[in-house]
């Protein structure tokens, strides 16, 4: 059996989960979010715990119930703490400027790009160089940032571009005559 789908979700103080037929609905301070029940899953509320156990001994039951229970854990860390994203623009002149839901990057192009922010998403940018992308789904704030990166890649000669705060550029060597 999946090792992960073994281990309980412990359901906070404040956070109401309720299990339906058709889908698993988390709601707490962060907001509300809803999976989709799968099943070969089943899932069961225990005094303030969440069990998750394969409906049948089949491989793929089994491989679900660790990938549903994690879900189900994200969304309950979601809707508590949130997940957030920094992202840094390295180069010349690259800037950015949150205005609301949209954001405003000048990253080397002869326009402006705005990228407007899915419902539930905030953007900041406490310095010009600086992205912070905050939410309750996890999903959603890691998309988010993978689209603002795609913007303007780092580029591997000088590393300018869009990177995440915590990710390493390897630079290339120039070519040599």
């Amino acid at each position: 059996m999946s090792r992960v789908g073994k281990s309980p979700v412990a359901i906070p103080q404040g956070v109401d989960v309720s299990i339906k037929e058709d889908q698993i609905s988390v709601k707490g301070a962060g907001g509300t979010l809803s999976l989709a029940r799968n099943a070969l899953v089943t899932v069961k509320n225990e005094d303030g715990k969440l069990n998750f156990a394969p409906a049948n001994d089949s491989r793929e039951a089994n491989a679900m119930s660790g990938t549903v229970r994690q879900l189900v854990n994200n969304m309950v860390v979601g809707v508590t703490k949130g997940f957030e994203k920094k992202l840094n623009l390295v180069g010349v002149g690259f800037k950015a400027a949150a205005q609301g839901a949209k954001l405003n990057l000048a990253v080397g192009f002869s326009h402006p790009v705005d990228i407007a922010m899915p419902q539930g998403i905030t953007v900041a940018t406490p310095t010009p160089t600086e992205i912070v992308i905050k939410g309750a789904d996890r999903q959603k704030v890691g998309q988010v940032a993978a689209e603002i990166r795609a913007v303007r890649p780092p580029e591997p000669y000088k590393g300018k571009g869009i990177r995440y705060s915590d990710e390493k550029i390897v630079i290339k060597e120039t070519k040599k005559k």
